[in-house]
Formats: C-alpha cells, sequence, structure tokens
C-alpha cells in the first residue's frame, strides 16, 4: 500500500500558532513544578539516608512538595494544550510563590538569591498570564464581551 491510499491522519492542530508568551508561561510553571519535584525528592533521599532531626517530617515535607508539584505541572500542560481551565491553577501557583519568595528573601544569606527569582519567575508569569493576547488564545471572554440574546 502507498501513502497515497492511506494518508497520514490529521491532527486537530489549533487554528492560530500559540502566542510565544502563553508557551513562556507555560514553561515557568512547568519549571516551577519541576523545582518542586527535585526538592521534595532530595527532602526524601536526606530523610531517608541521611540524619535529619525529624526523619517522619522529612518524609512528610518531601512527599508534600511532590504532590504541589502537580499543581504548576498540570497547569502547563493545559496551557500548551490551549486549554481554558489551565490559567486559573497557573494563577494561582504564581499567587503562592510570591509569599515564599518573601520569606525567602527575608532569611537572607544563601536563600536570598533563590527568593529574588522565584519572585522573578512569578510575576514574570503572572504578566505573561493576564496578557490579552493569552486570554484570547485561551478562549476566555473578558467580563462585558459576552453578548447575550438580542
Amino acid at each position: 500500500m502507498t501513502s497515497e491510499q492511506n494518508p497520514a491522519p490529521e491532527t486537530s492542530a489549533p487554528t492560530e500558532p500559540r502566542p510565544g508568551r502563553l508557551t513562556a508561561a507555560a514553561a515557568l510553571a512547568g519549571l516551577e513544578g519541576a523545582a518542586l519535584v527535585v526538592g521534595g525528592a532530595y527532602m526524601l533521599v536526606a530523610a531517608l539516608t541521611g540524619h535529619p532531626d525529624n526523619r517522619q517530617q522529612a518524609i512528610t515535607g518531601g512527599v508534600t512538595l511532590i504532590v504541589l508539584a502537580l499543581l504548576p505541572l498540570l497547569a502547563a500542560r493545559g496551557l500548551l494544550a490551549l486549554k481554558s481551565w489551565s490559567r486559573g491553577p497557573a494563577i494561582i501557583t504564581q499567587i503562592m510563590a510570591l509569599p515564599v519568595a518573601y520569606t525567602l528573601g527575608q532569611s537572607g544569606g544563601v536563600a536570598l538569591p533563590f527568593g529574588i527569582a522565584l519572585a522573578a519567575v512569578a510575576l514574570t508569569a503572572l504578566v505573561m498570564l493576564v496578557n490579552p493576547a493569552t486570554t484570547v488564545a485561551l478562549g476566555i471572554r473578558m467580563p462585558g464581551s459576552a453578548k447575550g440574546p438580542e
């Protein structure tokens, strides 16, 4: 059989390309999720191989970080797939990151650069997520723009 007899199935691609800001916001959310997974895995390995003050607390903290990573990772996947539901979790993730960044910044020392980087990532992602091009690409209607029946 030739390719002419069995054409490749068409994939349902979006009619318009995904805005770069949306792709960047998804990448930042994915980066945050990946960082949470790495941090959680580090805590688990340290709890199991090291001598933490409280092994149960270290294991619980590691598992919690890995579970929390699901929110930004799912949001990133949804943003890349242009799913309108994904913007809410992505925005929530960024808002939750800001107090963490502030706390890291206040602790000073080694944590200060991490706090600054986290704040920069969260603010950048928030700006990209509320951008009108992102809103349109996700099919989210702005308040007052919905037209009712005439």
